[in-house]
């Protein structure tokens, strides 16, 4: 009996890892094994930066606190230590808004920590 491969559905699996990866540059776009290794590994970055982008967003909206405190007077940790202390529950993120978009906002909070 002759052997029964499934063309359609291996063909189907390259065609879609070959679409996935237009737009790549020389052999990563259109040979199979190089084009299946760096999508593969495109997927190993997107997971990995997935959690990076989360630290670097807390580095930027830390950067953008300290700047604005500092034009009050205080640095980034005296500053987060006394908002602490007085049972101010805002974010960084939200505090790093107001501090670009806001900043009478803002100061009015350095204010009220003082």
């Amino acid at each position: 009996m002759p052997r029964s491969v499934n063309h359609v559905a291996s063909r189907a699996k390259r065609k879609r890892i070959l679409g996935l990866t237009r737009g790549y540059f020389g052999a990563r776009k259109n040979v199979w094994t190089v084009a299946k290794n760096t999508w593969e590994k495109g997927l190993t970055y997107a997971y990995r930066d997935r959690k990076a982008k989360k630290r670097n967003f807390r580095a930027l909206w830390i950067q953008r606190i300290n700047a604005a405190a500092r034009l009050e007077g205080l640095n980034y940790s005296q500053f987060m230590g006394r908002i602490h202390k007085a049972g101010i529950e805002i974010n960084r993120k939200v505090l790093a808004d107001l501090a670009m978009n806001a900043p009478e906002v803002f100061k009015t909070i350095v204010e009220k920590v003082k």
